[in-house]
């Protein structure tokens, strides 16, 4: 067990301990909990800091220290076994089963032997989990975990809800990650040419291919980029050059300073759900907002902008 799962087992004992062994002397709590009495001080300066929702005079585990004893004084529930509500079982669940999607987060044997004993004692709790899950994972999740643990290729059907459309790709699986309370699968996407996040409940079909999934090495490498996402991080995303007369941008978009430029120019990332949506939006600003990229972003803008210009031209030339 390691250290910090140590203390944390007799920082939970120590409440119950000093409630039944009342007046003990530090030296003697010290020598029966197998610590020194620095370490024993410690402990119970944190566990000073513990309590209820609220955490104010009332509600924090309570000492009272007459010379050299210790005894407690309130327990904040510490005392008694640990008692579910429904809503608390409910999230402890949801959160464990999230867990298992996740490659080496925690030991899949433990998570389950948890997860049979909650819902043992939760009884009927149990039994609204699925309803209460925010996150149904797709009956395709097992397939994808598959192909991660295997390196294999995978082809899905994969529903954007931004977009309300439904394209099948075939991917190159990286690794299982967790966003914002969702699972996704991090993938190098063959038509994008990118690292892209597939949320694991929207996959609607995933089948393994006979052929050994080929990332790039710098994707597999690098870490999974979260600062962009906005609603579904499968979006793609346009590098855009802003005028410093546009920075309070920034405040209203979800947008991301790649750097600054010495006249104040910035150059930013910012996702977005269609070309046709994002080339509106940066035909709004003029020529203060620039497409750097991609390429068939910049030309639909340009190819739009001309078009514009060309209605107010006179009819004769």
């Amino acid at each position: 067990m390691s250290n910090v799962s140590t203390r944390l087992v007799r920082l939970l004992n120590m409440v119950p301990y000093f409630q039944a062994n009342p007046r003990i002397t530090r030296a003697e709590a010290a020598a029966a909990l197998g610590v020194t009495e620095k370490q024993l001080h410690v402990d119970l300066e944190q566990l000073w800091l513990c309590g209820l929702p609220g955490y104010g005079p009332g509600d924090l585990i309570d000492f009272d220290f007459e010379g050299d004893t210790v005894e407690v004084t309130f327990t904040a529930g510490m005392d008694h076994p640990l008692r579910l509500t429904s809503p608390e079982a409910t999230g402890v669940l949801v959160a464990l089963r999230a867990l298992l999607d996740v490659p080496g987060m925690l030991d899949p044997e433990a998570a389950r032997s948890a997860i049979a004993k909650i819902e043992s004692a939760a009884g009927e709790v149990a039994g609204s989990v699925a309803a209460a899950d925010p996150e149904p994972v797709s009956g395709h999740a097992s397939s994808v975990r598959a192909a991660v643990r295997d390196r294999r290729a995978l082809e899905i059907d994969y529903y954007s809800a931004s977009r309300d459309t439904l394209s099948t790709r075939v991917v190159d699986p990286i690794r299982i990650v967790l966003v914002a309370d969702r699972t996704y699968l991090e993938a190098w996407c063959r038509t994008a040419e990118d690292v892209r996040l597939f949320r694991l409940d929207r996959i609607v079909d995933a089948r393994l291919l006979d052929e050994p999934a080929a990332p790039p090495e710098p994707a597999v490498q690098a870490e999974t980029d979260t600062s962009l996402f906005d609603a579904d991080p499968s979006l793609p995303s346009a590098t855009l050059l802003i005028a410093p007369s546009e920075g309070w941008m920034f405040d209203y978009y979800p947008l991301r300073v790649v750097r600054e430029l010495a006249d104040g120019t910035c150059e930013a990332t910012m996702t977005y759900a269609s070309d046709e949506w994002m080339a509106r939006f940066v035909l709004g600003f003029g020529s203060t907002v620039t497409v750097l990229d991609p390429k068939s972003l910049a030309d639909r803008v340009r190819d739009s902008a001309a078009k514009a210009l060309a209605a107010y031209e006179p009819s004769g030339g």
